[in-house]
């Protein structure tokens, strides 16, 4: 697990560019991606699919908000949730790992999180992320960010930097 808690590390990144980018290497790797969104609430696959001719390399997209989904949709283990909870990098790596496994994908992003303005605390803030990306027959790698702003600023950041990390995970195979 990384951590970054920079204030606004997506500034320099516009979406429209990230995924034209990612588009462009998965189809070069002839790869798919599939996701699996808890706070975003499936704005990740929503802009994914915003690039006309995303049906070549988007395969699905998973929005698994509540416990029981991440369990039942994702394998994700209910001791893990009750042990480290949701926003979790062990929950983050179950989820991208969980999405590969029910899909036909062969690479992955999963986000958990809390988009607020609620349901922060003192060891898990409002704006604390976990973002995971995994490759078929790869363990998974969550990094940990620190976002700032309101609910939607919180998951519009999470969106582009969660692109970024599929760039980055795609540019290592």
């Amino acid at each position: 697990m990384f951590v970054s808690d920079k204030k606004n590390p997506n500034s320099k990144f516009p979406m429209e560019t990230l995924i034209e980018q990612l588009a462009e290497r998965l189809v070069e790797k002839n790869l798919t991606l599939a996701v699996a969104e808890s706070c975003t609430g499936g704005m990740l696959a929503q802009q994914c699919t915003s690039l006309n001719g995303s049906s070549k390399w988007f395969e699905c997209g998973f929005v698994t908000y509540s416990n029981a989904s991440k369990i039942r949709l994702l394998g994700v283990q209910a001791n893990v949730l009750d042990e480290v909870g949701a926003v979790s990098s062990q929950v983050a790596e179950q989820m991208a790992t969980g999405v590969l496994a029910h899909s036909e994908a062969n690479i992955s992003a999963s986000i958990t999180g809390i988009a607020g303005p609620g349901g922060g605390g003192e060891s898990k803030p409002v704006g604390s992320v976990y973002i995971a990306t995994a490759v078929k027959n790869q363990p998974a790698c969550a990094i940990y960010h620190l976002f700032q702003g309101d609910r939607q600023s919180i998951r519009e950041q999470t969106t582009q930097m969660a692109l970024v990390a599929l760039l980055e995970r795609v540019g290592d195979l």
